[in-house]
Order: structure tokens, then C-alpha cells, then sequence
């Protein structure tokens, strides 16, 4: 596979605040993605979820279904227990083609809470890496045993969001488990995105790339913000997540540190639509992403 630019959802309508977006139809987001120049698209919670009825909505726009976010709950399960839960949405992502499966560990994370600022997120301790490590690797070598690869999604508020939390898990789990490299989330988390690919691009196949306005994020620091709160922004003022090109992440050093990359980069810029239109900044993005992977000799 030679590398593809796709789009989550998130930047037409918000999954973890539905009521963000929640106007927009299916079909105006995935006109706007065609127009704005994305291949494929991420599942979101307007997606079908029954392998027909999702080709037959992706189709007029000519769109291939990348992946999909799954919520994990392995440090209250075992790999077992995972994989019934897994299962309906790995036999989606089969039946469409997809190749990679968005996993995060969710059980304790609060992202998704507005009450809770990003300090109180979950960590965990040293002892505690190992288990979780050999579960997800279980999981992730059934998955890539039918055809599918495990990409673990670092985010702010779960356990794995700091660069030391990174390399803890990089350090825990086997060759089976690979990386989903998010910019954004790295950059916020006080990761350099471009060192954590050139660490780990051998285990580094999936890209979400979104971009970081920093005086938002060092606000959001300061005041103690909650994740979703920093990312839909206070008041008129735009949220700590933009496309590339419209923040502080060097993205041709990111995909110069990645010369072997294949895959699909996904930009995926949760922002409010109704500060941020969608068609606009998706358009910037395509734009940008372009340039950088030219830039970087990848495309």
C-alpha cells in the first residue's frame, strides 16, 4: 500500500460529545471529505455498523473504510473475555477491507468527561505494565491472525499519553502490537512526534494527523482544562486541535523520520464545526499534507 490520505469524522461530528455536530448528516460529511480531496474515511457513530448497509453509504462518494476507534477494557479483562467483545467490530472491519484496528484502553479513562480536568487522568505503575502489555499483545496477535493489525491510539486522558507512558507500552507489548502515531496527542501529551517515528517506525502503521494550537494547549495546562473542553474551546475562542498546517507540528520532519511509512494518514482535527467549517480546514489539511509528504520524498 503506498501512502493515502484519509479523514475521521470528528471534525463534521463529535463522538464523544454528540450533540456537537449532531446536525450534520452522513452524507454532507462524506460529500465535504470527497470534495476536500480524503480516499477514505474512519467510522464514527453515524456509520452503519452492518458490512452492506456501510459500503452502500460509503460508495457514491467513492470512499475506502480505513478503521475504526475500539474501546478496550483490558485492565479489567482478559484477552479472552476481550475478543468476544471485539469481535462484532473486527468482523466489520474485515468485511470492508480494513486492515487496521484503532484500540485504546478506555476502562479508567476520562476523556470523556468535561468535569474532569486532564491532571486527574489514570496512571500506571511500573508493576502494572506488564499484564496489560501481554493482554494486548494476546489480543493484537489474533486480530493480525485474521488479516487485521492492532494500532494502539496514545490519547490525553487514558493511561497511555505522556512519552514515558509511550515507551512503557512500546516496552511491554510484542511485535505484534504496533503504534498509531497521533501528532496531536503526542505534542500535547510533551512528546516530539518526530522523535517518537523515528523510535518506533518499525512498529509505526497508521498516522492521525492533527495539528496543535499551542497557546490553547498551554492555556489548557495552566487552568487545569478537561480534555474536551480544551479541544471545543471556551467561549467564541477555536479549540486546542486543528488540521495540519494550522498549528506547531513540523509535519515534514514527522514523515522525513518515517521513510519507509505505507499506509494510510488520517487527519482526524476534533474541532467544533460551528467555529471551525469543516469543508474549510479539511481542505487546508489535505493541502498541507500534501505538501509535507512531498517535502519529505514519500509521495
Amino acid at each position: 500500500m503506498t501512502i493515502r490520505i484519509g479523514a475521521n469524522p470528528i471534525g463534521w461530528s463529535n463522538d464523544d460529545l454528540q450533540e456537537i455536530g449532531g446536525a450534520t448528516s452522513l452524507e454532507t460529511c462524506l460529500a465535504e471529505a470527497r470534495q476536500a480531496g480524503f480516499e477514505g474515511m474512519e467510522l464514527g457513530h453515524k456509520f452503519p455498523r452492518e458490512p452492506q448497509a456501510l459500503k452502500a453509504a460509503l460508495a457514491p462518494f467513492n470512499m475506502a473504510c480505513i478503521s475504526g476507534w475500539y474501546s478496550a477494557e483490558l485492565l479489567k479483562r482478559d484477552a479472552i473475555e476481550e475478543m468476544r467483545h471485539l469481535r462484532p467490530h473486527l468482523d466489520l472491519l474485515k468485511a470492508v477491507g480494513s486492515t487496521v484496528l484503532v484500540f485504546a484502553e478506555t476502562s479508567n479513562a476520562i476523556h470523556g468527561d468535561r468535569s474532569k480536568p486532564l491532571s486527574q487522568r489514570p496512571v500506571l505503575q511500573p508493576d502494572e505494565w506488564k499484564q496489560f502489555g501481554e493482554r494486548i499483545t494476546q489480543v493484537a496477535e489474533r486480530t493480525l491472525s485474521e488479516g487485521v493489525r492492532l494500532v494502539y491510539h496514545h490519547h490525553m486522558g487514558t493511561i497511555v499519553e505522556s512519552e514515558a507512558d509511550i515507551d512503557a507500552f512500546m516496552a511491554a507489548t510484542g511485535p505484534a502490537v504496533h503504534l498509531l502515531l497521533d501528532t496531536g496527542h503526542a505534542t500535547w501529551g510533551g512528546a516530539d512526534p518526530a522523535k517518537l517515528a523515528t523510535r518506533y517506525r518499525e512498529r509505526i502503521s497508521h498516522v492521525h494527523a492533527k495539528d496543535v494550537r499551542k497557546p490553547v494547549m498551554e492555556q489548557a495546562r495552566r487552568e487545569g482544562w478537561s480534555f474536551l473542553d480544551a479541544v471545543l474551546g471556551k467561549g467564541s475562542e477555536l479549540g486546542v486541535y486543528t488540521v495540519p498546517g494550522d498549528g506547531m507540528v513540523d509535519y515534514p520532519a514527522v514523515f522525513r523520520a518515517l521513510p519507509s511509512y505505507s499506509g494510510w494518514v488520517v487527519v482526524e482535527a476534533e474541532q467544533d464545526p460551528e467555529k471551525a467549517h469543516p469543508l474549510t480546514y479539511a481542505t487546508k489539511g489535505v493541502i498541507h499534507l500534501k505538501s509535507s509528504l512531498k517535502e519529505a520524498g514519500l509521495i
